[in-house]
């Protein structure tokens, strides 16, 4: 299922069917500030091990990450936040960036995995982040390509993607063309910060 979400113009209704997608353990595609994306409700391990299995991965060797929708609720998946990288987050989202913190207890088990770090987004997206916010919880998600791919319609053009993968997921959100950059990935472990991947988004550590 193909639907059309304009970010300048949310149809509250769509937003409801998207939830209500994930509220049942499916799939779904939607654009971010950077590239497409794919993902499912974080608490619901049915679902969890469905987004392994598109990505052809056991759960426990996944990395995904989450996408809350703000900071305030990224503190409730992580260990405690410094001050120094509070005011990182801050500084830099909502955007097109992807920060390695040290991940709560809940998301170890929510993995069936000893993973100590997690991944936390916060894109410039209105229609994923009202998503995230009707939800009431982050959802786990993962890039639609994988980072050896190279980067080719049917991972940016929502008609594509739809022709590709449309048997494998409950819902492709058309938000236009997606970014051809990934979002910049900033590890933030033990106040020490490293640009694990450099995409679309620019910051100065």
């Amino acid at each position: 299922m193909l639907v059309e979400i304009l970010p300048h113009n949310i149809d509250d209704r769509l937003i409801e069917q998207a939830v209500d997608v994930l509220k049942k353990g499916e799939l779904i595609i939607f654009p971010t500030d950077s590239v497409y994306a794919v993902g499912c409700d974080l608490y619901n391990k049915k679902a969890l091990k469905k987004l392994a299995e598109f990505k052809s991965e056991k759960l426990k060797k996944t990395n995904f990450s989450i996408i809350c929708h703000d900071i305030k609720e990224i503190s409730d998946y992580v260990k405690q936040i410094d001050r120094r990288t509070f005011k990182l987050l801050n500084k830099s989202l909502p955007g097109p960036f992807t920060f390695i913190l040290s991940a709560s207890n809940d998301i170890t088990k929510l993995f069936e995995s000893n993973r100590k770090e997690i991944g936390v987004r916060i894109p410039n997206s209105p229609v994923i982040l009202e998503i995230v916010k009707k939800l009431g919880n982050p959802i786990a998600t993962t890039s639609l390509h994988d980072k050896d791919d190279e980067i080719k319609d049917y991972f940016i053009d929502p008609y594509k993607i739809y022709e590709r993968y449309d048997n494998q997921v409950a819902m492709i959100i058309d938000g236009g063309k997606g970014n051809l950059e990934p979002s910049t990935v900033v590890r933030c472990i033990d106040e020490e910060y490293e640009i694990i991947r450099q995409g679309v988004g620019e910051i100065d550590l």
